[in-house]
């Protein structure tokens, strides 16, 4: 099948590309290099042997997007393009409700006029907000966001599904996935953010290598063992298979106007000091971080239960957080060496 998939040259799209090309697919790669790199294509080919159509596209351009749906002829769309950065987010709440909801409602407008009936969405723990039980299932009450980033995937979800169930022949699946981590194991592709990375592990590696002073951990005094916040680490790789997944129920479902959400994590909660501890272990590497204040929009502590993913797709996370931190260092050299 032939996917459109949006942000294809970030960290998670960029895995899910290879993991489609390996199942057989056909993606087809749109992203606007906001926060994302052209070399991510070269790494792309490394390790699939394969030149996948690329178009340097806003999806906030109707017009453009418009015109690569009456070319492609999609059979579906992976939706990751978004800005994505929390405590950004909070300091710029206008530019992600813009973005993020406006290039929603094009693609889906887009997917209606052409014929485009399976959608699969990039959604995350953050419309959980700070859960009262834990883990999290999908039947968690979603609590208010606690930063504008999660308030859009909340309402891209309710878009969603509103659209599903006003009868436009659409099957769409939301994955609400915990936070990825690692690099191909190839070191071919990896998060490659650009400027001050907004994500824990780029941060830590680039710090590790010396490129940065310190790593800032924010805040050492939440109600978890260490004091610092809980999450559920899951490797990009397995993340992406789960996408690949997602894309192949939608195909199998014979229900027109379908709509579910899935958790995707691994089920088990770190700290972030347990995160540090374990790259240091497994690199064999010291790292030079400081205790900063907390930082606004940040959750205390969630991770997942995984159940109705591993059940109904038949995934399950295969890759340790041990794994990844070692996949986002050799990732992290790699790019060190090629400078």
């Amino acid at each position: 099948m032939k996917i459109l998939v949006t942000g294809g040259v970030g960290f998670i799209g960029s895995h899910t590309v290879v993991e489609l090309d390996k199942a057989g697919h056909e993606p087809v790669i749109i992203d606007n290099l906001y926060n994302s790199n052209l070399n991510v294509l070269k790494g792309i080919k490394s390790i699939t042997g394969k030149d996948f159509p690329f178009y340097q596209i806003d999806c906030n351009d109707t017009e453009k997007v418009r015109d690569l749906f009456e070319k492609e002829k999609f059979d579906g769309v992976i939706h990751f393009a978004a800005y994505k950065a929390v405590g950004e987010s909070v300091e710029k709440p206008l530019d992600y409700y813009e973005n993020n909801l406006i290039s929603l409602l094009i693609l889906l407008r887009a997917m209606k006029e052409f014929g485009v009936n399976k959608f699969v969405f990039s959604s995350s723990c953050t419309v959980y907000g700070q859960p009262e039980t834990l883990p999290v299932t999908e039947f968690t009450p979603r609590q208010p966001a606690t930063s504008p980033y999660g308030n859009t995937k909340a309402i891209a979800e309710d878009i969603i599904r509103d659209h599903v169930h006003a009868g436009p022949d659409l099957k769409a699946i939301c994955l609400r996935y915990f936070n990825p981590i690692g690099a191909h194991e190839s070191s071919m592709i990896g998060e490659l953010p650009n400027g001050v990375p907004s994500n824990l592990v780029p941060f830590i590696t680039q710090t590790a290598a010396g490129l940065r002073k310190s790593l800032t951990v924010f805040g050492n005094d939440y109600d978890t063992p260490d004091g610092t916040c809980i999450r559920d680490y899951i490797h990009v790789v397995d993340l992406a298979k789960a996408h690949v997944k997602a894309f192949e129920l939608l195909d199998e479902i014979a229900e027109d106007n379908f709509y579910d959400v899935f958790n995707v994590g691994t089920g088990e909660g770190y700290t972030v000091l347990q995160l540090i501890n374990t790259f240091q272990e497994v690199n064999d590497v010291k790292l030079n971080y400081t205790v900063g204040p907390r930082r606004d929009g940040d959750v205390e502590k969630i991770y997942a239960q995984s159940d109705k993913v591993n059940s109904i797709m038949k995934w399950k996370a295969e890759k340790t957080m041990a794994e990844a931190l070692r996949d986002a260092w050799n990732w992290q050299l790699k790019i060190i060496a090629e400078k």
